[in-house]
């Protein structure tokens, strides 16, 4: 079992920049492939980013790419979400969450995710 805490979220301009951050206590980070969601009031949770065990690969939805970046500290047990260039449609609940399955591909799919934070909220005004 692992537990994931976000931080980092509030509100921001647009083209301004937020840090997200998640913290996982348990069992060993490395295993785990991250992955970075968001749900906008109304809508169904989507996939933003993710970063494989070792932090080597990344993937990206198309419309965060070259604007939101993910990484990974396996010594602090902890995954990162760089979001710049803010618009107003990447307002949403921000969540992280852990593949504990020791997967060498990243999943874009919810469901593919065993472990799930509380959220953060991200407010980009126009």
């Amino acid at each position: 079992q692992v537990q994931l805490v976000e931080s980092g979220g509030g509100l921001v301009q647009a083209g301004g920049s937020l840090r997200l951050s998640c913290a996982a206590s348990g069992r060993t980070f490395s295993n785990y492939v991250m992955g970075w969601f968001r749900q906008a009031q109304g809508k169904e949770r989507e996939f933003v980013a993710g970063i494989s065990r070792s932090g080597v690969n990344t993937y990206y939805a198309d419309s965060v790419k070259g604007r939101l970046s993910i990484s990974r500290d396996n010594a602090k047990n902890t995954v990162y979400l760089q979001m710049n260039s803010l618009k107003p449609e990447d307002t949403a609940l921000y969540y992280c969450a852990a593949d504990g399955r020791k997967r060498s591909t990243v999943s874009t799919t919810p469901r593919t995710y065993d472990y799930w934070g509380q959220g953060t909220q991200v407010t980009v005004s126009s």
